[in-house]
């Protein structure tokens, strides 16, 4: 039997819908998010290829379940509705259009030859929802390649241990593939080739399960390169999209004319960051923790620019700056200033948190908010400035450079009052 056909502990999400989704703001009370349980994808992970899937070491599984299970709990215990994508992925794989989407996505002619990919999607046409999921997720080797597939050049010259379907270890970091923004939800463009079927499958739930089914997009996942770690709702109608590793200034002028085609924003502000493994999205450095404020790697305070984007009234966008980011967001949110809390963190322990994802915090409501439990002196500093910190344990969790925030995407918040 394949890695793919083991399943994990399993818990049934919702099919009919108890409120439409809808995010306008970061800190507004979470009603319902979508988390991924780590599965048997991050069982392929080895020293060999750990790199080149993104992870910067080869996680223990099972602590990571324990771990992402408390968290779930943890949101569950706050009022919020967790749904685990491996779920929803099964119960969209039900309607065979869902099937014929993912083995698209899944199986590459132009890697297996025709011959092997005819075999294969006829094999995987005939297995059950759940086990077709765990293939689209965890992958499948040369080695699990079902016996009566027959002879294949490729075949034949392939290590058995590599992948004839790539496995899908990034899905833990479901904030990437997905934004909300209002009522509609945007579809985002990966930019590493480990990632890039992560969208595929992404898509599919959203257009096959009945839970999303009039769900309206925002967003096009074949538009330039835009990942929603870069992606901050600073406040009703005004995002800030960082720039730099995953999200190219071409993907963040894309996405501020599609919100603005579509009324959902006023102002976008365009944030350079480092195009670096540290830094590889906004919010590894800032993140929103009240109404009107941040936890911010002291390193960037003060040298952290935006480009506002605006509406010019005829389709197009009017771009503005460089200013200094936080003076050009409190400008956009219509507030005096935007508060920082000072973590007061010498430069080696601020590079240690914001490496262990110190600033990558999930808020559940105002001034509430979830972290790793190890960054303790940036806890202590929210903590000391009013901030309730409610905290997880991300040993293993960590490993793949992702926070509370990372491993989580809001489909529902309610509104600020």
């Amino acid at each position: 039997m394949y890695l793919g056909a083991v399943t994990a502990q399993r818990v049934d999400a919702p099919v009919l819908p108890k409120s439409q989704p809808r995010v306008d703001s970061e800190v507004g009370p979470l009603r319902a998010v979508l988390l991924h349980r780590p599965g048997n994808e991050l069982k392929r992970l080895t020293p060999r290829n750990n790199d080149q899937l993104l992870f910067d070491g080869v996680p223990w599984v099972g602590r990571a379940q324990e771990e992402h299970d408390a968290f779930a709990e943890l949101l569950r215990g706050r009022g919020a509705e967790v749904l685990l994508f491996s779920d929803v992925l099964v119960q969209a794989l039900e309607d065979p259009r869902a099937r014929g989407a993912g083995l698209m996505s899944a199986i590459d002619e132009h890697r297996l030859g025709l011959d092997l990919s005819d075999a294969l999607r006829s094999h995987l046409s005939g297995v059950d929802a759940r086990t077709l999921a765990d293939v689209l997720m965890a992958g499948m080797t040369f080695e699990e390649l079902p016996i009566a597939e027959g002879a294949s050049l490729v075949r034949k010259m392939s290590h058995p241990q590599d992948f004839a379907i790539d496995p899908l270890p990034s899905l833990l970091f479901t904030r990437d593939s997905s934004v909300w923004v209002g009522n509609r939800v945007a579809i985002t463009s990966l930019a590493m080739p480990a990632r890039g079927r992560e969208t595929a499958l992404t898509d599919l739930i959203y257009a096959y399960h009945p839970r999303f089914a009039r769900t309206a997009r925002a967003y096009g996942a074949h538009s330039a390169p835009l990942e929603g770690g870069d992606v901050l709702m600073l406040a009703p109608g005004v995002l800030a999209i960082g720039v730099g590793e995953r999200t190219t200034p071409a993907g963040a002028e894309a996405f501020a004319r599609s919100v603005f085609a579509d009324h959902l924003a006023t102002t976008v502000l365009a944030v350079p960051i480092k195009q670096e493994r540290a830094t590889m999205h906004l919010d590894t450095v800032c993140t929103m923790v009240d109404k009107d404020a941040v936890v911010m790697y002291p390193a960037i305070r003060d040298s952290l620019t935006a480009y506002p984007m605006r509406p010019d009234g005829e389709g197009g966008v009017l771009v503005s700056g460089p200013e200094p980011f936080l003076e050009a967001a409190a400008v956009a949110m219509g507030i005096d200033r935007l508060r920082v809390i000072d973590t007061g963190l010498d430069a080696v322990t601020a590079e240690r948190e914001q490496w262990d994802d110190g600033n990558n915090t999930l808020a559940l409501a105002p001034g509430v908010v979830v972290a790793y439990e190890r960054n303790e002196e940036t806890n202590a500093r929210m903590e000391e400035d009013g901030i309730e910190v409610l905290t997880i344990s991300g040993s293993e969790l960590g490993s793949g450079r992702g926070g509370p925030r990372c491993m989580s995407c809001p489909l529902d918040r309610a509104p600020l009052v």
